[in-house]
């Protein structure tokens, strides 16, 4: 059988022929231990090659699975299925009264895709999605099924693992008692005067802050403040309160993003940038990200202003979050708080690479590390040297997968060398 099989934006089509979704555990073992090269398409939310397995690879999908999702009240635990997406995950938990502590700003995303992938939401003292993972349960190249807890030493390599080690089936996450958030919004922060301290101050006012603009100015066109409502009220009196509903792109309607003028709802319809019952169908659009020191956010978002005129034509929204450093080997935010500067731009590859390559210059001097399922150029060779770690996954890997069976080009470009 031969079908087209592409991305969730439409700009990625992978070579495989044919995307195998077995139904069953041993289905998997099976199909992984007969295959020369495999690689596993989660939700489709990645813009680059990270999940092309290659005309000779298999592509396999996860989410045919039963969605097992096992709460353990108790203990504080969830136990999940790799094809779960978020937004289901969310439902359950809260049923509980137990909340996950942090989402990413799209809840239709699957939850093994986003741990590996080093995907995040925000919040000065809240970690990666994959902080969270206690324990991840994969499927290894001889098709036999290895756990790996917080208590190896090969946990750090496990989670954030690009898909390089297994096909990730379960994963068990630390869970919190349920709360509730009020989102308040403000409009009009500048990008003058603002210092590392009062940047700092403005990142911690709430649960989780995004910042936005569409770098047509300088300055900030929408601040998006999450307060837990058994937290403070914060003071903010840098920007004024929106008047209306916003969406984080300009001009664009904003009937499915989650509610704001500080209703309280539960976590997880107020952590989340957009409504879970709100199914994207395609994606207009690219992405980029880059994680920074947040001790450079100022001055990396002073380079970008420099070069506002040529983002700007091909920009669509530009967020600004905080991330807190987490211990994962190859987590963008291993290691160091960090800030990260999202790029939404428009879906024209020709347009958006060279701009691309022109914001990389400019944030060279402070490290970035690309998101790994976003859009970038950074050479492979520049990444390997902001991953101290790197030798050691390279290990893990070579331990969980001899032959390279789960390493793609995409993944052999960071791992050798």
């Amino acid at each position: 059988m031969t079908e087209t099989i592409t991305n969730w934006a439409g700009n990625i089509t992978f070579s495989a022929k044919e995307l195998h979704r077995p139904y069953s555990f041993d289905a998997i073992s099976a199909l992984v231990a007969g295959s020369e090269r495999v690689r596993v398409l989660g939700s489709g939310h990645s813009f680059n090659a990270i999940a092309e397995p290659g005309p000779e690879g298999v592509l396999l999908s996860i989410a045919a699975l039963p969605p097992a999702i096992d709460v353990d009240r108790e203990a504080r635990t969830v136990r999940v299925s790799g094809g779960v997406r978020y937004a289901e995950l969310a439902r359950a938990v809260y049923a509980h009264g137990l909340a996950l502590p942090n989402m990413a700003s799209l809840p239709h995303i699957s939850v093994a895709g986003s741990v590996a992938t080093g995907t995040h939401g925000s919040g000065v003292g809240n970690g990666s999605l994959a902080t969270s993972v206690r324990e991840v349960e994969l499927v290894t190249a001889d098709g036999s099924v290895v756990t790996v807890g917080r208590d190896d030493p090969r946990f750090g390599g496990a989670v954030t693992s690009l898909g390089a080690l297994g096909v990730v089936t379960a994963l068990t996450l630390d869970l919190q008692p349920s709360f509730d958030v009020e989102q308040h919004i403000f409009t009009e922060l500048p990008l003058d005067g603002l210092d590392l301290g009062k940047f700092e101050t403005v990142m911690a006012a709430a649960y989780s802050v995004s910042l936005f603009t569409d770098w047509r100015e300088p300055g900030f066109r929408q601040v998006w403040l999450k307060r837990r409502t058994d937290q403070p009220l914060p003071d903010f009196p840098w920007a004024a309160p929106a008047t209306e509903k916003l969406h984080p792109v300009p001009g664009m309607p904003a009937v499915n993003c989650t509610e704001q003028f500080g209703v309280p709802g539960p976590w997880h319809q107020r952590l989340p940038h957009f409504r879970a019952e709100f199914t994207p169908s395609s994606g207009a659009e690219l992405q980029s990200e880059y994680l920074l020191p947040r001790r450079c956010a100022v001055e990396a978002l002073r380079a970008v202003d420099g070069i506002r005129g040529t983002a700007a034509p091909v920009l669509q929204t530009c967020e600004v979050r905080a991330v807190a450093a987490d211990e994962q080997w190859l987590s963008p935010s291993y290691g160091r708080d960090t800030v990260a500067l999202h790029f939404t731009w428009i879906a024209d590859t020709a347009a958006v690479l060279p701009v691309v390559r022109r914001l990389e210059e400019a944030l060279d001097a402070f490290e970035p590390r690309p998101h790994w399922g976003k859009v970038f150029t950074v050479p492979a060779e520049v990444l390997r040297g902001r991953y101290p770690r790197l030798a050691d996954f390279r290990a893990l890997a070579r331990e969980l997968d001899p032959a390279g069976k789960f390493a793609n080009a995409f993944v052999r470009d960071v791992l050798e060398g």
